[in-house]
């Protein structure tokens, strides 16, 4: 007999061998219904694998992230054999899960086309009716490469797979992939599903290898849910931040700079109230601001660890017949501040801020408006501290980061915390006590928080923090990253209590993280309409007819004097005309002025989104507009 700990902490006695479906059963009908696939100690398993011994076992369902993941992996097969099927010459690549859904990449010499999704849909449905059981094959790793001898790609898969045992997987029709699962018991599991698009890919990258095509497509457990997230997509679009960039004149790109963005007058506008924003709230907490070189030496990328960890995203140059490099990261100048002069226990914790700018070598295919440049501005931070002060600094840093993330509108956040990665510096020791520390923060704050395992910076493990827009879509924006290995690299010392000389800790932190990338999110997340405090052109006064036109400059005029960002139409088109301009321009607000606000120092207010506009003394308006700029709030009101 074995004991099975369930999530809530209750146990289940199942017979020795016993499979993860009949637990599921053992535990209740609606629960055996509802079951796909299944987690013993933390590994994800088919439904029919037995349980062999005493372990904490979760039935996992649709509801569950692991269990939506499995699914559109099913999908993923379902949609290969459709392909196969109606192209037999088809050679799958490998096809994964990604946010939202999934792709699979073929190696087929006729391309796919958006008529063809159709065509692959239905054969799929059919697929799905048919309600064909997944079932799992185990063979030893000699073997796999004996019965895929003649295929390269499977080849090259089995070579990258972990462990002795290769796995395949079919679901009826002589169709079996290699594929190390889970899957959903039956192709009758699959949701409703869609197939988004088709591009090009080549093979792990590789530019010097074979085009392949990629298709997209998603799944979701209902059609609701499908219908849904094609709702939001078709929203999304509408706020692509590349569009409204040119539409509001707040950015733009040029061919003679590829990945690199020009901030037009306008943009500039959100981009110094958000920095001013930042610098207040820096100081608030207690940071300094420095600047440092964008261009440094290659001795100094050697020592950071840059040269070999990070030397394939960096831009290189050579001054004096010596090699430098352009900083895709602010942390060593930083350091080298830091090392000017001598520092006492007295003075820690220190605080220092950067907006720094840094250049990371991507690829052209990636890049993506806003959201993926070549160059960028961090809101960086480092804090030196003694290792009895990172936890209560980390707290104040998450502190910090949700009173600014608030400030903007962001109140929904995931939380991750990532460990060593593969490729790192520093001892193991180094790294559980930096992973301790970040989660003992996290815990103290009462945070939930995922795990993420060795997807920490090659310096340290990390916080990140996603946040959910108005679509619902996740973005990851702040960082908290423990670092114990480059002060010791770059010879960082403190005199303590004591008089000896220590290694302070270095806590890695940017709230926004890009400030570019920032901006689109706020564009889209806000559709263009963007808050007061940030609006470029916060006010715009209009006049009903040439007989109010002076009125209406006084106004512009007073509130300009008030400091806030407005302008004057006085222009010889319809009142009506004024208004839809305004409004296609995405102002916060519009003051209409005709000969009755003239006469009594009035203004009549509209406010963008709200159907009733409200006449005001023009004082009055001044006072709770300045002091809604100054509480930062989303929305206007009277």
């Amino acid at each position: 007999m074995a004991e099975v700990t369930l999530p809530d902490g209750s146990t289940v006695t199942i017979s020795d061998g016993a499979t993860a479906r009949e637990l599921a059963e053992q535990i209740g009908p609606g629960l055996a219904r509802a079951a796909i696939a299944a987690s013993i100690d933390g590994e994800l398993v088919d439904l029919s694998t037995p349980i062999t011994r005493d372990a904490n076992t979760q039935i996992v369902t649709l509801s569950d992230d692991d269990g939506l993941e499995t699914m559109r992996h099913s999908c993923a097969h379902v949609m290969a054999e459709a392909i196969c099927s109606i192209w037999p010459d088809t050679k799958l690549v490998y096809g994964p899960t990604v946010e939202d859904g999934f792709y699979y990449d073929i190696d087929l010499d006729e391309s796919i086309r958006p008529d063809d999704f159709e065509r692959i849909e239905r054969k799929m449905r059919d697929i799905v009716e048919a309600d064909r059981p997944f079932v799992r094959k185990e063979m030893s790793r000699a073997e796999a490469l004996e019965k895929l001898a003649a295929d390269k790609y499977k080849i090259d898969n089995i070579n990258r797979a972990v462990g002795d045992t290769i796995s395949f997987y079919s679901h009826g029709d002589g169709f079996e992939d290699l594929c190390r699962g889970p899957h959903v018991p039956s192709t009758g599991k699959v949701g409703a599903f869609k197939i988004m698009s088709v591009a090009g890919a080549y093979w792990h990258g590789d530019p010097t290898q074979k085009m392949l095509q990629r298709v997209y497509g998603t799944a979701w457990p209902t059609k609701k849910e499908l219908d849904d997230y094609l709702q939001r997509l078709a929203e999304a679009k509408k706020r692509d931040h590349r569009v409204l960039g040119r539409q509001l004149d707040l950015f733009s790109f040029n061919e003679a700079g590829p990945g690199f963005a020009f901030i037009h007058s306008r943009g500039m506008v959100v981009w110094n109230q958000i920095v001013d924003f930042l610098r207040d709230v820096n100081r608030g907490y207690g940071y300094v601001e420095i600047r440092t070189p964008i261009i440094l030496n290659e001795e100094l990328w050697h020592k950071s660890g840059h040269w070999d960890n990070y030397k394939e995203n960096m831009y290189f140059s050579e001054i004096d017949g010596s090699g430098y490099a352009v900083k895709p990261m602010n942390c060593p100048g930083g350091c080298l501040v830091y090392k000017t002069r001598q520092h006492s226990y007295r003075e820690l914790p220190m605080r220092v801020a950067e907006f720094g700018m840094v250049h990371r070598h991507e690829a052209s295919g990636v890049m993506h408006g806003l959201f993926r440049v070549r160059q960028f501005t961090q809101d960086d931070a480092h804090i030196y501290c003694t290792p009895d002060q990172t936890e209560s600094e980390i707290i104040g840093v998450i502190e910090l980061i949700f009173e600014v993330y608030q400030a903007f509108g962001f109140e929904d956040f995931l939380i991750e915390l990532s460990t060593k990665p593969i490729k790192h510096i520093g001892s193991d020791e180094i790294w559980e006590m930096a992973t301790a520390a970040l989660s003992g923060a996290l815990k103290r704050k009462d945070i939930d928080y995922k795990v993420n395992e060795g997807d920490g910076a090659f310096y340290g493990p990390k916080i990140d923090f996603h946040v959910r827009d108005c679509l619902k879509r996740s973005w990851q924006l702040g960082t908290i990253q423990l670092d114990f290995s480059m002060p010791e690299r770059f010879g960082l010392v403190y005199t303590d209590q004591d008089n000896t000389e220590k290694t302070p800790v270095m806590i890695h932190r940017a709230v926004l993280g890009s400030f570019e990338r920032f901006i689109g999110i706020l564009i889209e997340h806000y559709g263009g309409n963007l808050p007061l405090w940030l609006s470029p052109e916060q006010v715009r006064v209009l006049s009903i007819s040439e007989k109010t036109n002076d009125y209406a400059q006084s106004v512009c005029g007073r509130l300009k004097q008030a400091r806030l960002r407005c302008s004057c139409d006085i222009s010889d088109e319809k009142i009506n005309a004024k208004i839809a301009k305004a409004h296609g321009d995405k102002l916060p607000c519009m003051l209409v002025v005709g000969p009755k606000e003239a006469q009594s120092d009035t203004v009549n207010v509209r406010i963008r989104g709200v159907k009733e506009n409200k006449t005001v003394g023009l004082d009055e308006f001044l006072r709770i507009a300045e002091r809604q700029i100054a509480d930062k709030e989303v929305d206007l009101t009277l």
